[in-house]
Formats: C-alpha cells, sequence, structure tokens
C-alpha cells in the first residue's frame, strides 16, 4: 500500500511538473508561432493582418475603382490599336468608347470605363511599327503657356488652348518625346496606376529624332491599374503583348501627382526591335513628376 500511494504521489508530481510546464512555455510556442507565419507570409509574397492577400496580389487599389491613395498617376496616350468601338478582344459599342461624341479636344470619361469601376478587362497593344501605347517621356514649354494650369501635362488633360480647346490642336503637330511602348516598355507598367487621353485614330510616329502627330479628334480619358502583362501567341508574329487592366474611377486618379515614364525604351525603328515578349527580367521604371 505504501509503495502505491509513493506511485501515485511521484505520478501527480510529474503531471503538476509538466503542466506548469508547458503553461510557461505558451508565450514561446506562440513566438514560434508568429515567425513560422511570417516566414511562410515572405515566401507567398506578404500579407497583411486584414487578409488581402488577393488583393494585394492582383494590384494596388481596393478592387472597386479606388486607386491606392499614396499612387502615382502615370500619364500615357493611347490609339484605336488598343481602344475602339469592335476591337478584340472586347468588341467594344460606338457609345461604350465614345465614337459617337468623339472630337478634337474631347475629355468625357470613355462610357464603358466610366459606368465599370473595379472590373477587370483585357487590352491588346497594337503591332510592332502600328502601337497602341505610348509614353510622353517630356513636356513641349508651349504646353505651359496658356494654362489652364501651370503643368504642361495637365493643360493637355484638361485640353487647354492649342491642345484641344475649341477643337484647337495647333501645339500637337510633330511633338516630341512621343515614345511608342513594345513588350518592354509596356511590362515596365506592370502596377503601375494609368491615366491616358484617347485618341479615335492613329497616333503617327517618326523615329529620327522621336516624336509623334497628337492631332486629330479624341474619344475622352480613361483611368485604370496594369495588373499584368503577358505574350500573345494565337496572332501575328508581330503582335505586342495583352495588357490586363483594373478599370479606376478616373476622379480620384486625376487627383493623384502627375508623373511622367521618362525612361520608356525608345525603338530604333518601325520594326526593330521587334520587342514582342514581355522580358523576363523587367526593367525599373523611372518617372518624373509632371506637376
Amino acid at each position: 500500500m505504501k509503495n502505491l500511494k509513493a506511485f501515485y504521489l511521484l505520478f501527480f508530481s510529474l503531471l503538476l511538473v509538466f503542466s506548469l510546464s508547458a503553461c510557461s512555455n505558451d508565450d514561446d510556442v506562440d513566438d514560434i508561432d508568429d515567425v513560422t507565419d511570417d516566414l511562410t507570409d515572405d515566401i507567398n509574397g506578404g500579407s497583411d493582418d486584414d487578409g488581402d492577400d488577393e488583393d494585394n496580389a492582383n494590384g494596388n487599389g481596393d478592387g472597386n475603382g479606388t486607386p491606392d491613395p499614396d499612387a502615382l498617376a502615370v500619364f500615357i496616350l493611347i490609339d484605336e490599336e488598343s481602344i475602339d468601338n469592335g476591337n478584340e478582344p472586347n468588341d467594344f459599342s460606338e457609345s461604350d468608347v465614345n465614337d459617337n461624341i468623339s472630337e478634337v479636344g474631347q475629355r468625357q470619361v470613355l462610357e464603358f470605363f466610366n459606368t465599370n469601376p473595379g472590373e477587370e478587362i483585357t487590352l491588346y497593344t497594337g503591332q510592332t511599327g502600328d502601337e497602341g501605347w505610348f509614353a510622353l517621356t517630356g513636356i513641349l514649354a508651349s504646353w505651359y503657356d496658356d494654362g489652364p494650369t501651370e503643368s504642361g501635362a495637365r493643360n493637355f488633360l484638361q485640353a487647354g488652348p492649342g491642345l484641344g480647346q475649341n477643337e484647337s490642336d495647333d501645339l500637337l503637330d510633330e511633338v516630341p518625346d512621343v515614345v511608342p511602348l513594345r513588350a518592354t516598355g509596356l511590362s515596365m507598367l506592370t502596377g503601375q496606376t494609368i491615366i491616358a487621353v484617347v485618341f479615335d485614330s492613329d497616333i503617327s510616329i517618326n523615329y529620327d529624332p522621336i516624336e509623334g502627330n497628337l492631332q486629330g479628334e479624341n474619344l475622352g480619358l480613361v483611368a485604370f491599374e496594369v495588373l499584368s502583362v503577358a505574350e500573345r501567341t494565337a496572332g501575328s508574329s508581330s503582335d505586342l503583348p495583352s495588357v490586363n487592366i483594373r478599370i479606376l474611377d478616373l476622379e480620384d486618379v486625376e487627383a493623384l501627382e502627375l508623373h511622367l515614364f521618362t525612361n520608356a525604351p525608345i525603338p530604333e525603328s518601325s520594326s526593330e526591335p521587334e520587342d514582342t515578349v514581355p522580358p523576363s527580367t523587367i526593367p525599373n521604371i523611372e518617372l518624373n513628376s509632371a506637376d
């Protein structure tokens, strides 16, 4: 009996010791769990306390058409090779893209973009030598002269004198630093918030020196975030990449600080380089304030 009593005393003493040890180590276990979670988040590309991993992986906005308030708005130009009625892959109607109200200096938001903030769509971007997206890497001094703002880029966005006002486009012929974007330049826009003037026809480019003719009718303005850029494989070998975008509210994007894409790669000619496949290593983008 004494031996049995001693056994039970030893058993419960050991049980108490292990229980106290487990309690005292809870914080350590939690710390280990936290470190493990952090390492897992790092491997998977990051996390936040709100569980918004999917939104973060797919862009910087809220997913409902509102841009990241800390984002910069990058100013580009888009022509009919990318956005026009009947274009693949969206088959927009005339009213979707304001083709029924196009004119020099048109600055209304394209109807489809106005009514679908937060929606993700894919845009094609033209072909080598007939591109659909263009960076404006510098601003002519004459664009500053007559307002309505102190920013030449914003004067164009607002169709100031000679820049679309009253259908005047005297300052839009032979504009230097208009750079057509091919696969590398498009890829460098991944993750960027974009505001663009959309043209109703082709933007024609001269390559020596690089310049573009920005005269002609406009469809209006669009705002979006570039989510991804992908090679097109089903069409012509000269097809430039497709771009997946999330449509953003234009007024919110207009309120952001405006920037130019200043290191957009300048093609040698209309055919060189072909540059139709997004690079595996994307060069860093350089943005300069246009405000």
